[in-house]
């Protein structure tokens, strides 16, 4: 069992979606994905909070095996996001953006990081992306997420920084954003020339498509009773997709085992998405991860002996 070192963001999130309301619950990508992945392996952490954090979060990633030896206080206000979701759950509308003590965030290492195998680059910018990967000594699997904000700004860098890494784990309209092409079979032999070799598409309820060295592989949403809050659920995708792989060592990235690592990114995306901020993604159980698992591939299974 590998440990994984991610980069990102812990955040305040206030959203609207059609089904409530949530104000200034805790978010961000390194929270959403350090807490997918902890079902896994062990998850070291690199980010920055202010004053407001609440220490109790803290503790709780402690508990959950993520060290936060990573995490900066600084002094000042947390990165707070508003955003607003209509019926379209997979898109959302951002309403307004407050780096506040993100905006001094420089990504420094601690040592006993540094020799982490399994390193995801979680939403930031390329900038400090390519710092953090600058301070690993030997990474052995390294992934990467972005943003539109960073395809429309810093394209060239954000290329750059995906060229040094094995896996692009990206949404459906920011991968037709960022190679120019519609077609996904086309913009996956777009990234795949920039150096990674596996592209993770992520198409919000409809699942995700997974472009490695063969066939495509495509994986469905699982229908849902009930779905309030998107946020985070792309964090937590790459949180079960990339702890499955580090729980077992997966160096060789058979695409046996990439197939079943989409699907533990599914299975933890979906429990993301059925209350507001992380409330049921702190709550569900081993054998729940399991047994929603179990759904997934009865849900694909078309061929009945």
């Amino acid at each position: 069992m590998a440990p994984i070192v991610c980069i990102g963001s812990m955040a305040f999130d206030s959203i609207e979606t059609p089904f409530g309301k949530a104000g200034k619950v805790l978010g961000g990508s390194a929270n959403y994905f350090s807490l997918a992945a902890s079902y896994f392996t062990s998850v070291r952490c690199v980010s920055i909070v202010g004053e407001d954090y609440p220490k109790e979060h803290l503790e709780l990633l402690q508990n959950r095996g993520v060290d936060i030896s990573g995490v900066k206080l600084e002094q000042g206000k947390t990165f707070h996001w508003a955003g607003r979701y209509s019926y379209d759950m997979n898109t959302a509308h951002t309403l307004e953006t407050c780096l506040n003590v993100l905006e001094k965030f420089e990504a420094n290492v601690p040592a006993h990081f540094q020799d982490s195998e399994f390193v995801f680059l979680g939403n930031s910018t390329p900038a400090l992306q390519m710092k953090l990967l600058s301070q690993i000594k030997r990474p052995k699997f390294i992934a990467i997420d972005t943003m539109n904000l960073w395809i429309e700004n810093s394209r060239d860098a954000l290329i750059e920084a995906i060229s040094k890494c094995h896996a692009l784990i990206i949404n459906e309209a920011e991968v037709r954003q960022l190679t120019q092409v519609y077609n996904l079979v086309q913009a996956a032999k777009a990234v795949r020339s920039w150096g990674p070799q596996i592209l993770v598409v992520k198409r919000g309820e409809y699942g995700a498509v997974l472009f490695d060295h063969g066939e495509p592989f495509s994986a469905p949403g699982l229908p849902l009773a009930e779905v309030k809050d998107p946020t985070g659920a792309g964090d937590s995708f790459a949180g079960g997709f990339m702890g499955y792989l580090a729980s077992a060592g997966h160096y060789s990235l058979s695409r046996y085992e990439l197939r079943k690592a989409v699907i533990y990114g599914c299975v933890m995306a979906s429990h993301t998405v059925q209350d507001f901020g992380f409330a049921e993604l702190v709550n569900v159980k081993k054998d729940q991860i399991q047994g929603r698992y179990d759904r997934f591939v009865d849900l694909t299974r078309f061929h009945v002996e």
